[in-house]
């Protein structure tokens, strides 16, 4: 099985530039082009939150208009730039979103079950795992003990050592979340993005990994207090391949890049 991993790709509306300069729609395109033209197709596409700037309808009807080529299932989660309500009336016909409450959601059919989390605070830049979400994780962690899963999120529940990232991570809940994980040694893998840049760590007895932007990427500076900036680095993709009892995560670029080549003249 082949999982896709998309991020963080801040759609905003029609005839407007991120910031003013970033075409995140152009991004995504490319990104979308990226994913289809790999040479083994991912079997489905997980999108780790802020999948728009602003929450507004028309950017989710843009960002609808943009994974349409996509022929495989897409999974979405919200980040802290979405809007829950307008995100669920967008992808009304994505029968894994729930109709109403927290959008967690639990995918049964595929030889990793798949748990979407919802961390969003409205108009809060971190996260939040309240009693009521963890109450939820848990029932669903304990219904499959013997099944292999994957949990994303968009906000990462450790410290990465960027300053603004860590003080706007899963600051609600992190301790119980970890607690809860921790209990399942079937949690292969934790996802996440809301950092913009590829990072892994051994976290609550997993792995928890987070993937690149589509877009920009944010600046690695791990100086104590330094200002959350960004960098025009190459965009990606994160690649979660699972075979013979284990996932492997790889990043692939988005871009054209010389090569293929030998490593060796001939």
């Amino acid at each position: 099985m082949l999982i896709a991993q998309i991020s963080d790709m801040h759609l905003t509306a029609e005839g407007t530039l991120l910031y003013r300069r970033i075409d995140t729609a152009g991004y995504l395109e490319r990104a979308v082009a990226h994913i289809l033209g790999l040479d083994v197709r991912p079997d489905i596409v997980i999108a780790t939150g802020d999948l728009v700037d602003s929450g507004k309808a028309e950017e989710y009807a843009r960002l609808r208009r943009l994974l349409a080529p996509l022929p495989m299932p897409v999974y979405l989660i919200p980040g802290n730039h979405d809007a829950r309500d307008t995100l669920r009336a967008a992808f009304a016909d994505h029968a894994y979103l729930p109709k109403e409450g927290f959008l967690h959601y639990a995918v049964e059919e595929w030889p990793l079950r798949l748990i979407g989390l919802d961390t969003l605070v409205p108009g809060k830049p971190y996260g939040a795992m309240c009693e009521e979400r963890l109450g939820w994780l848990s029932a669903r962690l304990d219904e499959r003990r013997d099944v292999p899963t994957l949990i994303f999120l968009h906000h990462p529940p450790f410290d990465c050592g960027i300053d603004a990232f860590d003080r706007a991570k899963l600051n609600e809940g992190g301790v119980a979340f970890a607690g809860l994980v921790g209990r399942h040694g079937n949690v292969e893998r934790v996802m996440c993005g809301h950092v913009h840049r590829p990072i892994q760590r051994r976290w609550a007895g997993t792995v928890a990994s987070i993937a690149s932007s589509t877009a920009h990427q944010a600046t690695l500076d791990l100086q104590d207090g330094a200002p959350l900036s960004m960098m025009m680095e190459p965009p990606a993709i994160a690649l979660h391949y699972w075979k013979a009892g284990g996932l492997v995560t790889h990043v692939s670029y988005i871009g054209a890049y010389d090569g293929p080549a030998p490593f060796r003249a001939i």
